[in-house]
């Protein structure tokens, strides 16, 4: 899943020049407070955290992520 964190216009937009094959929610102003609290203190964006099927955070990545990233983060899940 994705959250985007940006105006509705603007993603849509993205959305249209870039199709994704996951779900993309709207997190609105707070998308700002959640992305701090999973570890991105300075705001930059993009931000990825992965996720285990637990729960836990198994990676986070501040920046692009890279065709490398997704094979290397294939292998934590």
């Amino acid at each position: 899943m994705g959250i985007a964190v940006d105006q509705p216009s603007a993603v849509r937009g993205f959305l249209e020049r870039t199709p994704l094959d996951f779900p993309i929610a709207m997190a609105g102003l707070g998308g700002t407070d959640l992305s701090r609290s999973l570890g991105n203190l300075g705001g930059g964006l993009p931000f990825t955290v992965l996720f285990g099927a637990d729960g836990r955070i198994l990676h986070r990545k501040i920046g692009q992520v890279t065709p490398e990233n997704l094979r290397q983060w294939s292998r934590l899940i």
